[in-house]
């Protein structure tokens, strides 16, 4: 890039910068399979008073993953070395993706987090036994944290479905994107690593909301 270019260029993100678009960008996570698990569930499948080794920090404040994986089972196939991720919760949630349910010969849909009645179970499989969940299976609806004063910024609520454009030469429009408020979040748009390879996106890429 000669000295011409790079001038045009940071005028232009100046102009950017000035016009607000920046301000209104939320920036994406993309989130693969992974597996909360219950201390009880933890216990039948590491040992009894087993505790979680944090490996990385999440963007989200006090989420980590852990060192530790498991095998998720299902009547046609499994998949080994799902992430776990900390901490502990009071029921076991397995999250997968769409193509993982077609391996696993298990059907699922996409549910917001911990909304589990209904679901499906599943088989997890660690170095000390085994358990079978009665449900808990879900594939993520992909949805974006935010803080009570990022809702009003945005003019959404907690709960609320929003349309969402995203970035890129294979951008495009995602549909039924949850809100999701509390105190403690992070802004950021969680989806999964199918969504965010149909519209080429990566951690570096980010979304805006459209009404």
């Amino acid at each position: 890039m000669d000295k011409y270019e790079a001038v045009i260029k940071l005028l232009m993100e100046a102009v950017k910068t000035e016009s607000g678009t920046d301000e209104f960008r939320i920036p994406v996570g993309v989130s693969n399979r992974h597996v909360h698990l219950s201390q009880e569930d933890l216990d039948a499948l590491f040992g009894k008073g087993y505790e979680l080794t944090k490996m990385k920090e999440l963007s989200q404040p006090g989420q980590y993953a852990c060192k530790e994986t498991v095998t998720v089972c299902g009547p046609k196939g499994a998949i080994e070395k799902v992430r776990i991720l900390g901490p502990v919760r009071k029921q076991t949630q397995v999250e997968v993706l769409a193509a993982d349910c077609f391996k696993l010969g298990k059907k699922s849909e996409p549910k917001m987090s911990g909304e589990l009645t209904g679901t499906p179970g599943i088989t997890l499989v660690g170095p000390k036994g085994s358990v079978q969940t009665k449900e808990g299976l879900i594939i993520a609806q992909r949805h974006i944290h935010m803080t009570p004063q990022d809702a009003l910024k945005f003019g959404v609520h907690d709960g609320q479905t929003v349309s969402i454009q995203t970035e890129g030469v294979r951008g495009g429009i995602f549909h039924h994107t949850a809100i999701r408020v509390t105190e403690t979040s992070s802004l950021e748009c969680h989806l999964d690593t199918e969504e965010a390879n149909a519209m080429g996106l990566g951690s570096s890429s980010g979304v805006t909301i459209v009404k």
